[in-house]
This record gives structure tokens, C-alpha cells and sequence, in this order.
């Protein structure tokens, strides 16, 4: 009876403790813990806990529901992607029509944005005519370094990646293709970073990755200050039966995406900065994605998707012109991707030698 009588004290003790813990949330959020949980949730893809290296996005090694939520806000995007594959409405031309039409917000936030349900866009966060007449020109040498080429999630692959035989077999292999393109075709010098943030302790971990970029992001543009541009360059996680590719000059090549990190939360439906993800650069930001996005619906319509806005900032506070680009998913070829680096190239080449929109 005694024992007994202890297990029962020994629950109340417990489910007293649950209630207590319970309880708290609303003050540890308040405190300052909500930073803690948004940091861990939003930095990208969902978390992979455990993986090795070799099933780190292995889509082979994983259900079609697994590989699904590998998207930011994956509920909205997906919607979006199939509407945008099925209808048409991605390939928009930018002809001089649309450009007037452009500078209608409505216009412009449903057919060239996808917008993350955390957060919103606001009609005051863009000028079209400010925004494509910013200048983001640069002078290109190839003495020292202009751009910055890096990689969060290091170890992003493809569905012919051999990862066993290095990190060019992924999307490093891309950066590297990027690299060349500017540097040979357009005098552009390129810095391509190799580091890897997207493993700890020999294990896979997307979760926290964008903490840990950052630092070394900031020692490279201590060390190089002629670097004015940054490129995180990625690829997407999508569903199996999704292809993201177009043809270009007669070329199978990924279909890329910008995306934008506006630090803006939504709560009970109004939005609100995220005041402990400062970007003094959101708005040059936001112009630098629409002039390339501009700029290659009028040289390559199909080629790019909808700019995707995120709630988070990823690595896009440190310079104006920095941007997030997403290239094909997992379920494209490496030579896709690759082949996808010379439109990319030029729209990029375009910004930043004076040739706006």
C-alpha cells in the first residue's frame, strides 16, 4: 500500500510539474525564448536530426511525405509551385505592358512573389520605378575578388550526385561552374567558398546552419573588402514527381529562384518586424531580386520562379546586393543546374555592370 501510494504522489508530482511547464510558455516566449524557437525553425529546411552525409537528402532513402516538407513553408509554396506549373504563370515576358502594369502593387505581389503565410508583404516595401533604377553597378576586375560565392547547406545534392566523390557533385559544383562564367565571360572576380555548415560532428544537421555561415561569411568580407556582392547559393527540396526545367538556347536547364528574407512576422494577422533580425538592407535587397528577376523575364521567360519571401534573413544583411538563389530541386541533373549558370550569369552580369531593367 505504501509503495503504491508513493506512485501516486510520485504522478501528481509529475503532472503538477507538466502544468507548471505548461504555464511558463507564455512567459519564456515573452522573455525572449521565441528568438531561441524562430531561430531553430526558420533557418531553411526542416531539421534532419541524425542523418550521415550519405542520406543527407537522399530521396531515394525517404518517403514522398519526408521529402515534401523539405520546403520553407512548405503548406504555401507547394500550392504555389503547382499553380505556377500547371498554368503558366511563371513564364511571364516583361515587355513594356508589364512593366506599367508592375507598378500596380496588386499586380506585382500575385504575379511575381510567393509570399511565406508567416509573413506579408507590404505595399510600401517596394517602388517599382525606385526599385529598378537603384544601381547596383560594380567595376569588374579579376585582380581581387567582387563577389562572394557560398553555400549554407554545403552538401545540397542532385538525383545523379555521386556525393562519395566530393562536394562538386552537388551544388559546390554549380558555384564553381558560376564562378568560371563570370570570371572568363564577363571579367567578374569570384570568390567561391567551400565551407561546410550543414554538418556537425560528422552529422548532417541543416538546423542552425544560417548561425553558423554567418561568422564565416563575416571574416571572409573582413579579410577581402573589395567583395560587394554575396550569393548563397542553394537548390530546392520539392516533391518527387516535380521537375523544375526549361529550355534555353536549346539547353535542359534548372529553373532558379531569389528569395527574400524580410524579417516580418505575422501576429494575429498583423505583421510585425522580427526586431532581433536586423537588415538595414531589406529594401536593396528586395530591389537587387526584382531587377534580376526583371531582367530575366525579358531574356529567358520560364527560367526564373516566383521571388519567395521568408519571414527570416538568412545571410542577406551584410551588403545591398546579396541575395539567396535557389537553383533547380533534387529531382534535376547536374548538368541542369550547371547549364542553368549561364543565364544566370548574365542577368547577374547585367545588374551589376549598369544595364538595368
Amino acid at each position: 500500500m505504501e509503495q503504491k501510494g508513493g506512485r501516486g504522489q510520485q504522478l501528481g508530482l509529475s503532472l503538477f510539474g507538466l502544468l507548471l511547464f505548461l504555464l511558463s510558455i507564455p512567459l519564456f516566449l515573452q522573455m525572449g525564448g521565441g528568438r531561441w524557437l524562430l531561430a531553430e525553425v526558420l533557418p531553411g529546411q526542416v531539421p534532419h536530426g541524425s542523418l550521415s552525409i550519405q542520406s543527407l537528402w537522399s530521396e531515394k532513402e525517404t518517403t514522398k511525405e519526408s521529402a515534401t516538407v523539405a520546403i520553407w513553408g512548405v503548406k504555401d509554396v507547394e500550392f504555389e509551385q503547382k499553380h505556377e506549373i500547371h498554368s503558366g504563370g511563371e513564364g511571364l515576358g516583361i515587355t513594356a505592358e508589364v512593366l506599367e502594369k508592375m507598378k500596380d502593387f496588386s499586380y506585382l505581389k500575385s504575379n511575381f512573389y510567393t509570399v511565406d503565410a508567416r509573413t506579408t508583404l507590404l505595399e510600401g516595401d517596394i517602388n517599382v520605378d525606385e526599385a529598378l533604377s537603384m544601381d547596383f553597378s560594380i567595376q569588374p576586375t579579376t585582380k581581387e575578388p567582387k563577389i562572394l560565392i557560398f553555400h549554407t547547406h554545403t552538401n545540397e545534392d542532385f538525383v545523379d550526385s555521386d556525393m562519395s566523390k566530393g562536394l562538386d557533385e552537388g551544388i559546390c559544383g554549380v558555384g564553381e561552374e558560376l564562378k568560371r562564367i563570370l570570371e572568363e565571360d564577363y571579367g567578374i572576380g569570384v570568390l567561391h567558398h567551400t565551407g561546410v555548415y550543414d554538418v556537425v560532428n560528422g552529422v548532417g544537421q541543416r538546423t542552425g546552419a544560417y548561425e553558423r555561415s554567418g561568422p564565416a561569411v563575416e571574416e571572409i568580407l573582413k579579410k577581402y573588402p573589395s567583395i560587394e556582392v554575396c550569393i548563397d547559393l542553394h537548390r530546392d527540396g520539392v516533391p518527387d514527381d516535380t521537375r523544375l526545367v526549361t529550355q534555353i538556347e536549346g539547353k535542359s536547364c534548372a529553373k532558379v529562384m531569389f528569395v527574400n528574407g524580410i524579417c516580418r512576422l505575422s501576429k494575429n494577422g498583423q505583421p510585425e518586424p522580427v526586431t532581433w533580425l536586423d537588415n538595414k538592407y531589406i529594401k536593396q535587397n528586395l530591389a537587387f531580386s526584382l531587377q534580376m528577376q526583371t531582367l530575366a523575364g525579358q531574356n529567358y521567360p520560364g527560367f526564373t520562379r516566383k521571388i519567395y519571401l521568408n519571414p527570416y534573413r538568412f545571410i542577406l544583411h551584410y551588403m545591398p546586393r546579396s541575395a539567396l538563389i535557389e537553383v533547380g530541386a533534387q529531382t534535376n541533373t547536374k548538368q541542369e543546374a550547371k547549364n542553368a549558370m549561364k543565364p544566370l550569369a548574365k542577368i547577374l552580369a547585367e545588374v551589376l555592370l549598369n544595364d538595368t531593367p
